[in-house]
């Protein structure tokens, strides 16, 4: 086993982990639309889903494990003899199996995306109940559509959103493609990317601070088929 092999590995499993954190963002978007469809967020079917996206924080856990693992070993052996490289393979599984014991459900739990998982449901629940109560009054159906439309709209492209992301820091969303490639251009300038919000004092998002938000990416798909109606 050589470095060069070790490192290549780690490179593939990163990649899995990518594809692991797409599809639970899958699982929470049909739970969405279980909950559109059902009017509630404690179907058996959302139950199977939270345990499909507690299986994937299993999953990505293990990864950050092993990679942590690998990691720490390989960083021994540099200092070593060559002889040394015999014993990686059973070294890292020692230490990898330490660390898994540590992990708990309530690790899993706190994932991030099976956090947001949890309230992109509850909030998409509240938001089926407030939707019906605004059907019952009497509204002015101009204005609601032009601010829905304002709240849609993307602040760096000004066209409306595909996939919405949020910043956790100052709350303000953007489009994803738009927003990365801003951060991407900038960082290739050295500069730092300021929220495109008229009036934010954020003055460096980084793509770290960026979710995706499946409740505003719902909405913003229902009211284009709203709008395709009338």
């Amino acid at each position: 086993m050589s470095l060069s092999s070790v490192q290549s590995t780690l490179s593939t499993l990163k990649s899995c982990q990518a594809d692991i954190g797409a599809c639970m963002d899958m699982i929470s978007d049909v739970a969405l639309g279980i909950v559109e469809a059902q009017g509630m967020d404690n179907s058996p079917s959302l139950k199977k889903l939270e345990e499909m996206i507690l299986e994937c924080s299993r999953l990505d856990r293990e990864i950050n494990c092993f990679v942590e693992s690998v990691d720490e070993k390989t960083a021994q052996v540099r200092n070593e003899p060559p002889e040394a490289m015999v014993h990686l393979r059973n070294s890292v599984k020692d230490r990898f199996s330490e660390l898994m014991a540590g992990v708990s459900d309530a690790d899993l739990q706190r994932h991030s995306k099976v956090v947001a998982f949890k309230d992109n449901v509850r909030k998409y629940a509240m938001q089926g109940q407030t939707d019906a109560e605004n059907e019952e009054e009497e509204l002015d159906e101009d204005i609601a559509v032009t601010q829905s439309q304002t709240n849609f709209i993307c602040p760096l492209t000004q066209v409306e959103m595909v996939n919405p992301v949020k910043n956790k820091k100052c709350n303000h969303y953007y489009d994803q493609a738009a927003v990365l490639e801003m951060i991407k251009a900038k960082h290739k300038n050295k500069k730092n990317f300021r929220c495109p919000k008229v009036g934010c004092d954020n003055r460096d998002v980084q793509q770290s601070d960026l979710e995706l938000d499946l409740v505003m990416k719902r909405m913003i798909q229902n009211h284009k088929r709203q709008s395709g109606k009338t």
